[in-house]
């Protein structure tokens, strides 16, 4: 009744379970409900023999203090150690052994993958960086708000929650660990009047002076064998639109010789890539099943 155009593909019964009864029936579930209710969720689950997906943001934050001061209080702060972050382009080591995974959020997915083979490398400073986001509007979720009204979207584009937008610490987390340095970002969130897609623009001034040339060449090193993330040829920039409806992230570079920053680009579906396509794919390594299984539909035609 929720989605129509599912009609006559799937034969889903809704009902309600208890976590023993899920153990026993299910090998692994994922628990897309909002932020603290996942907290309260988990835990007999995981008692119960369950391995867990998460896309809530209650096991992102590794800590306590920063969860609460940007969420809420944390009751389930005990397993904040070892639910593992589900990216697996840059933490797939982790993810099969795990028995919680937290999939990371739409806007820190897009600015991680644009950003990680930088700060690996310690090719930028990491207290310049700036990042520039935009989203469909479908990120906010589908509650009846009146900011998410098609006539408050449409024809409009405005930044919003600045700014404390709640994916900063997660974003600031994350480059952190890739950068083995504590990291603070600048991150300024916007709405585009569609209905899907991330376009984040990364920018940072550079360690020492490099040609596109050779970035580029350090990203196709670093992706090579990465299935969903797609380096563009130089020159050309990502589009939302050709990315919809696909797991994947298409990154491109610009560097600005004038000010000796470096602009990295990505381009994700905040649906797919940016929230179920990625957690599948943590699901797929933690189940031994080939990672694209279920995930290799190609980007919607524009």
């Amino acid at each position: 009744e929720v989605f129509p155009s599912l009609q006559g593909s799937l034969d889903l019964v809704f009902e309600d379970v208890n976590p023993g009864g899920l153990a026993e029936r299910a090998d692994l579930v994922f628990t897309a409900v909002p932020h603290q209710t996942a907290m309260g969720m988990i835990p007999p689950m995981l008692d119960a023999g369950c391995r867990v997906v998460d896309l809530s943001a209650d096991f992102r934050i590794r800590d306590v203090a920063t969860y609460e001061a940007w969420y809420q209080e944390h009751t389930a702060k005990e397993l904040l150690s070892e639910a593992v972050y589900g990216l697996p382009e840059l933490f797939r080591s982790q993810i099969p052994s795990a028995r919680l995974i937290a999939n990371p959020g739409c806007y820190p997915t897009s600015v991680a993958l644009a950003l990680a083979p930088l700060l690996e490398q310690s090719l930028i400073d990491p207290t310049t960086i700036i990042v520039d986001s935009k989203s469909g509007t479908s990120g906010a979720g589908r509650a009846a708000k009146v900011d998410s009204l098609y006539c408050e979207v449409n024809e409009g584009f405005k930044a919003y929650s600045l700014p404390r937008h709640r994916h900063t610490p997660e974003i600031e987390q994350t480059l952190g660990t890739l950068s083995g340095s504590v990291v603070t970002i600048s991150f300024t969130p916007h709405l585009l009047p569609i209905n899907r897609g991330i376009l984040s623009t990364c920018y940072a001034s550079l360690a020492k002076q490099f040609s596109l040339e050779a970035l580029h060449e350090v990203y196709l090193e670093k992706y090579a064998s990465e299935t969903f993330v797609r380096i563009l040829p130089k020159g050309q920039l990502p589009n939302v639109s050709q990315v919809r409806g696909s797991n994947y992230c298409d990154i491109g570079l610009a560097v600005d010789d004038r000010t000796g920053r470096v602009i990295a680009i990505a381009a994700i579906d905040n649906l797919v890539k940016g929230a179920a396509g990625q957690a599948i794919q943590s699901m797929n390594l933690m189940l031994s099943l080939p990672e694209s299984t279920g995930l290799m539909i190609p980007p919607v035609f524009p």
